[in-house]
């Protein structure tokens, strides 16, 4: 038996869910969480070195007791090494039908589904650039409305809880990522390794590769093979980075 026979896959039931959420994507984006106890083998099997990765710091603003994220909102601000700061404003679960053709129009809208061994989500994002520098405005205690644009607030008004303002949040963070690509001739695609470190010291690895809706189940298989071929173990459980920052920021009160 394969690392690739033991790797979870979506259910005829999940299939059939899937199919139309894609369908009515912008991307597909294919992710694998590597198991904390094989991350080192894996970064040596696929020659990544560490001294490409791109430093991130990712804040997040929601209520102590999480309730934009349980709302299905998650809301942040990035500064990235060598690029600058950026925002979004995102949704997820979204049915990508039930969006409005002028949403979808608005610049820096994005409609994506995650699918990673086992599972799937469909997301929408609204990105953004702060007019003003993200870690001035946050160590000021300037109103977290600046660092998004009109776009961005009125996306936050129309799906937050009415009694959750965008300037009464509270910022959690930041958390450090390292962020890493790498072109496998095999692949013929870029391939992302992000490393998430968060305040108990653990971390979270996860690889991912981004591609047209049309191409998902194609690029999968590939993926699949790739991974299988340089021995990263495709059967560990599956995380979410940001439920997971946001689960520890709150608890720890960061």
């Amino acid at each position: 038996m394969t690392l690739a026979d033991t790797a979870p896959r979506l259910s005829d039931t999940q299939i059939a869910e899937v199919l139309p959420l894609i369908e009515g994507a912008d991307s597909v984006e294919l992710k694998l969480t590597v198991p904390a106890e094989t991350q080192r083998p894996a970064i040596r099997a696929l020659g990544l070195d560490p001294l490409d990765a791109q430093v991130r710091q990712v804040f997040f603003f929601d209520t102590p007791e999480l309730a934009l994220f349980e709302h299905g909102v998650v809301v942040r601000a990035r500064r990235v090494q060598g690029k600058g700061d950026d925002s979004v404003v995102k949704l997820r679960p979204v049915v990508p039908d039930e969006l409005s053709r002028k949403l979808r129009a608005t610049p820096g809208f994005g409609v994506e589904v995650d699918a990673m061994p086992g599972g799937f989500t469909c997301s929408a994002s609204l990105k953004g650039i702060p007019q003003v520098d993200v870690r001035q405005t946050l160590e000021a205690g300037r109103p977290l409305r600046k660092l998004f644009s009109k776009a961005q607030r009125r996306l936050y008004e129309r799906r937050a809880p009415e009694d959750v303002a965008l300037d009464d949040l509270t910022v959690l963070g930041p958390v450090f990522v390292l962020k890493l690509r790498f072109f496998p001739a095999e692949l013929a695609r870029k391939v992302v390794a992000e490393l998430w470190l968060y305040p108990d010291d653990s971390r979270v690895l996860e690889l991912s590769t981004k591609c047209a809706p049309s191409e998902a189940f194609d690029v999968a298989a590939q993926g699949r093979a790739y991974l299988t071929a340089h021995g990263v173990d495709l059967a560990g459980e599956q995380e979410t980075k940001t439920r997971r920052a946001l689960e520890q920021l709150s608890a720890a009160g960061i």
